[in-house]
């Protein structure tokens, strides 16, 4: 019981810095001077990290030896072309959510994007209904209600920063679109990764191979048929230094933290996770970015880190866990 409790602590802490660090990192990632990097490269490496984490994983938990260990994919990916099919729409979906991601943490301020990312709570609830046939209570309901509310607030908030995104080459329309996107396609990937779960005994790390599998050559397509002359002339690698592989590395490690807390921890941990992360970010973002926070910002982001709270206990819960599952393994 200790042990448990243990890992519940570490893994909240874990979970919560990840979920901030990620946000800041990103915004500068994509706002840092220098050679430019192509953002959707650094997609499809964080598939490879992720990809060869998972194959340990299934090495580590599955298989007594090399040689099981080689029969348990063959017999998982190959043999079951069918099953891997229906993990390719959650994969390619993915692909495109995390370029979304990187197009919109390089046009709006870490803390409006970390707040706005939050409507992937009301997508999912509502993809719940449409696919799961599932009733929302009126928790559920009051919950979004405060979320929509809380976005709306803190995107009328800065007019300033909006002046100063735009003085820099950015867009504050096109960040919002993008990260709005991200949460429709968070939304549809969460239930359907969820609905794909149900009923089958392959383990969540198989999952991750299967989805890396996929997800891989479809980030390169992607890739190459948008950048096509930059990354023959330059080279795939281009612009990546250290920094880059940091981001590339903690968004990978993200998604398997967030397995540990769904394995180990409760939703109500992972209400306090997410609620922190927020304000962490936008703290932070005051004193790396310039961020300026006002009344409007903050009474935005104190609802919305109530509508988490409130959406957290509610018996939509399960839903939110494979949601949370499948956003951060993207």
């Amino acid at each position: 019981m200790k042990d448990k409790k243990s890992v519940k602590v570490i893994s909240l802490v874990a979970l919560t810095f990840q979920n901030a660090v990620l946000s800041l990192s990103m915004r500068y990632v994509e706002t840092q001077y220098g050679d430019k990097f192509v953002s959707s490269t650094a997609v499809v490496m964080s598939e490879v990290v992720k990809c060869i984490i998972s194959l340990f994983l299934v090495y580590y938990y599955e298989s007594l030896s090399l040689v099981h260990f080689i029969k348990t994919l063959h017999g998982t990916v190959v043999k079951q072309p069918i099953d891997t099919l229906k993990v390719s729409v959650p994969a390619v979906v993915y692909i495109v959510q995390n370029n979304l991601l990187y197009i919109s943490a390089s046009h709006l301020d870490a803390a409006t994007n970390q707040v706005t990312y939050q409507l992937k709570i009301l997508t999912t609830a509502l993809f719940a209904v449409c696919i799961l046939r599932r009733s929302l209570g009126l928790h559920q309901w009051v919950a979004l209600v405060f979320l929509l509310s809380g976005v709306a607030l803190v995107q009328l908030s800065d007019v300033k920063d909006h002046s100063a995104a735009t003085s820099e080459g950015q867009n504050r329309v096109v960040g919002l679109v993008a990260v709005l996107a991200a949460c429709f396609l968070s939304g549809f990937a969460g239930i359907y990764f969820e609905k794909i779960l149900k009923g089958s005994d392959i383990s969540i790390w198989m999952r991750n191979v299967q989805l890396s599998i996929i997800a891989i050559p479809a980030g390169l397509f992607h890739a190459y048929t948008n950048s096509w002359d930059k990354l023959t002339s330059l080279g795939f690698f281009y612009g990546y230094n250290f920094f880059v592989i940091y981001v590339i590395l903690l968004q990978a490690v993200g998604g398997l933290i967030v397995a540990v807390v769904v394995k180990y921890a409760d939703n109500i941990l992972k209400g306090f996770a997410t609620s922190l992360a927020i304000i962490l970010s936008c703290i932070f973002s005051i004193y790396l970015f310039n961020f300026s926070i006002n009344y409007c910002f903050v009474i935005g982001t104190i609802f919305v880190i109530f509508s988490v709270f409130l959406y957290s206990n509610a018996a939509l819960v399960p839903h939110k866990t494979f949601q949370n599952q499948a956003v951060e393994k993207a």
